[in-house]
């Protein structure tokens, strides 16, 4: 196997923003030679991210991933992507992290020899978060933390709030990356940032608030109605916001609760107090990460009611992504409680979309799987469920589905 005659390229081009698919090919390879792929990245954290792939080149000596079926390593069949969303951390129980986006994540994809190991082609693909002309302005507006996205033009554009926090602190992956699309993102934290509480009591709905004010009135900001895009406990949020601030127009639950969770939600004189998680139904999986499936108890149920959020009061278009292997919670069950709720009061503005073997944290495109984490209300790693390649699919499925669903109701004045 001549090394020198052989080539990895990566299509279009080795820059790209983070949700777009490419195409990986080696040239050169002596017909029908098995060849490794492998991927690799170093996070924010140096929590070094790994994948392998094996492929059998064609009577040409091509290999094309975008066609060709992996015959084993991490994913099996014609993955295209299965590099970047099936690599795994060596650091066990931790997900992608990247705090800075104005730099790229850096992917390293090399073919190795299947017997001696030894490399024989590399390439980097380098996954940027923001577009040219991207503006990213960090916000302390107030109470309001965050940082803003706008992309290039003249806009107006419509605008969106991500509530995405893990843990607290900011997420600004999601964030940017929406903005590409012709939105104004601000990415708001609220516990666990900058001057915010690290260990809130409670939480008051006021600074959400005023964070929607703030992007309202934004010059940029096309409105006055804005969209609402959250995942897990911010699912809560996202609802309360909905119910309480007449200016939301458009709000995604990703695996969310449709009741308070974790802290008491204050808003003028009315509390909603969190449900009572029941400890005493955690089990422990065999690989020894706790399951907490069961923990968060059905919240229409006797004294848990006080925990609800009254979504019958929400006047905008409901989009609730599931995940049928959601091990955080049961989030199926939550979204169609909360679609009955809204039934039972006459309102029809809602979607629910379900993903099968799909697994909690349904993020971005191509983002590596994770399949347990560390969980900040229980100090210690949860599993999350989910099949890693169903779990892809989903993800790009659902980010499909919010641009559409912004688009379409944060643009038309007559929905």
């Amino acid at each position: 196997m001549a090394s020198s005659q052989i080539r990895l390229k990566i299509f279009p081009g080795v820059r790209c923003l983070f949700d777009k698919l490419v195409q990986v090919k080696v040239e050169g390879l002596a017909p029908h030679k098995l060849v490794e792929l492998r991927s690799r990245l170093v996070d924010d954290k140096e929590v070094i991210f790994k994948a392998s792939a094996l492929y059998q080149a064609d009577k040409k000596g091509l290999v094309d991933v975008s066609s060709a079926p992996s015959l084993g390593g991490s994913y099996t069949g014609v993955e295209p992507m299965g590099l970047w969303w099936s690599m795994a951390p060596e650091t066990p129980h931790r997900k992608l992290v990247k705090k800075n986006v104005v730099t790229p994540t850096v992917v390293e994809i090399a073919a190795h020899n299947v017997v001696t190991g030894e490399m024989i082609a590399s390439e980097t693909n380098q996954r940027e978060y923001m577009m040219e002309g991207m503006r990213r302005i960090p916000v302390r507006e107030g109470r309001v933390r965050g940082v803003l996205f706008i992309p290039p033009g003249e806009g107006p554009f419509p605008g969106i709030v991500d509530l995405y926090t893990f843990g607290g602190g900011l997420s600004e992956q999601r964030a940017s990356l929406l903005a590409n699309k012709g939105f104004v993102v601000l990415a708001l934290a609220y516990y666990g940032y900058q001057d915010l509480p690290k260990n809130p009591k409670r939480l008051d709905l006021e600074y959400f608030e005023e964070a929607v004010n703030y992007l309202q009135h934004h010059p940029k900001v096309g409105g006055p109605e804005v969209g609402i895009i959250s995942i897990s406990h911010s699912g809560a949020l996202a609802l309360s916001m909905s119910s309480f601030l007449t200016c939301i127009k458009a709000t995604v639950c990703i695996n969310g609760c449709n009741a308070n969770t974790v802290f008491p939600l204050h808003y003028k004189d009315i509390v909603i107090p969190p449900l009572p998680l029941l400890m005493e139904n955690i089990q422990m999986t065999q690989s020894g990460v706790i399951d907490i499936t069961d923990v968060t108890p059905d919240p229409t149920v006797g004294k848990n009611r006080a925990s609800l959020i009254p979504i019958e009061r929400a006047d905008c278009n409901f989009l609730f992504a599931v995940s049928e292997d959601d091990r955080n919670w049961s989030s199926a069950l939550f979204a169609k409680q909360a679609a009955e709720m809204l039934k039972s009061h006459g309102r029809e503005s809602f979607q629910v979309v379900s993903y099968p073997e799909a697994g909690h944290l349904l993020e971005v495109p191509h983002m590596p799987f994770c399949p347990s984490s560390f969980h900040a209300a229980l100090g210690r790693a949860v599993v999350f469920g989910g099949q890693p390649k169903a779990h892809s699919g989903a993800q790009l499925d659902l980010w499909e589905r919010v641009q559409e669903f912004f688009k379409r109701h944060l643009n038309d004045k007559s929905t």
